[in-house]
Order: C-alpha cells, then structure tokens, then sequence
C-alpha cells in the first residue's frame, strides 16, 4: 500500500457537522523525499524508499545515498509499494497525498512499559476471580502447568515479562483533517506510540 512517513503530535478532540466531540490524533505527516526507486528489473520488485526529516550527524554512506537524490540525509527511511503516480528520484510526496473521509492504516511503536506482571501484562484476575489457581495472592500468577510430565513450561504461557515496545498496526483509522499548509493530518481515534514518534501511514 502506498503511503508517507509521519511523526505523531498528540491528541486531542474536535467537533463534527452535528456537534458530536470527536476524539483524534494529529500527525505531522511528510513531506518525504523519494530516496531511492525500487523497480523489478533490478531488485525483483517495485516500491518507492521515502526520507523524513533532516538529519543532521550523518554518516559518508548515508550523505552519499542522500546525495544521489539532491537531498540532504534523513532521520527516517521507509519503503511503500503501490502509489499509482510515477515518482522519480529526488521527488517530494506532501500530505496532499491523503484525501479527507478515506481510511488509513497507521502503523507505529507502542509506548514501552517496562517488566510487568500478569496482572497488568495479560489482564489476570486475581484473587476475585481465582485466576490460575492462587488463593491468597492478589497478582501472582498461580500455577504454570509444569511436573514431572512435561518438566518444561510450554511457550506462550502467559508470564511477566517485557511490556509494550513493539510495532503495532491500527487499521480504518478515518482521515478528519488534511492541513497542506502545515504538512498536518488529523485521524480519528488513537495511534501508537508515544508524542514525536515516527508512524507510518499508509492508504
């Protein structure tokens, strides 16, 4: 799917045509810059690799890269297949890209929430509702399964453990508001990440 590279704002509510409180995130959302030109006939498929923002301690080979599409190195680089126009390299792609009332996808980084236990990791119940067998222990985890048969704890069980930080997609997210002059995107609903992380949206 085609799409850009944006970088989450935050969040806040506007009102519709009938007076309804609408919850919503706004994105600054490209311009990016056509770095480099996938094409089948070189790399076996077609796709466009987009640049967003400046960056400013670069490395030779990123300057080079940069360079090829009279551009200066970007902080962030991703690839995006199926836009219908034909983009060159060096080309700019605006938020102009997204029409307001379609739908998007956003993909980002979700806020990473550090080691946490079952309870707020896997939504166990505790003692209210005997999750997994603990009856004195409001947000152990109980039993894990494991005797002398299997002697092992099979994977996937649910545990404590590392929370958040990881991709996360949300899909039909409602474009509110297209702002060219400000390179702003206005969707419905939450997106992933925490403010000033980089998403991708994709039509």
């Amino acid at each position: 799917m085609s799409g850009l590279i944006g970088r989450k704002i935050g969040m806040t509510s506007i009102f519709d045509d009938n007076g309804k409180n609408i919850p919503c995130t706004v994105i600054e959302c490209g311009p990016c810059v056509v770095t480099q030109v996938r094409t089948k006939e070189v790399d076996g498929y077609e796709a466009l690799q987009l640049g967003f923002d400046d960056k400013k301690t670069v490395t030779k080979a990123a300057e080079g890269h940069a360079k090829k599409a009279g551009t200066v190195a970007k902080r962030k680089v991703a690839e995006f297949k199926g836009f219908e126009e034909s983009y060159k390299l060096g080309d700019t792609i605006t938020v102009e890209h997204f029409i307001e009332g379609e739908f998007v996808d956003i993909a980002g980084t979700s806020k990473g929430k550090g080691f946490q236990g079952v309870v707020k990791r896997h939504g166990f119940g505790g003692v209210g509702q005997s999750t997994h067998g603990q009856h004195n222990r409001l947000r152990a985890p109980g039993s894990i399964g494991a005797a002398s048969y299997p002697a092992r704890v099979f994977k996937g069980m649910r545990m404590a453990g590392q929370m958040g930080n990881e991709r996360v997609k949300v899909e039909n997210l409602r474009v509110l508001k297209v702002v060219p002059e400000k390179n702003l995107l206005v969707v419905k609903g939450a997106v992933p990440g925490h403010k000033n992380s980089y998403v991708m949206i994709e039509k």
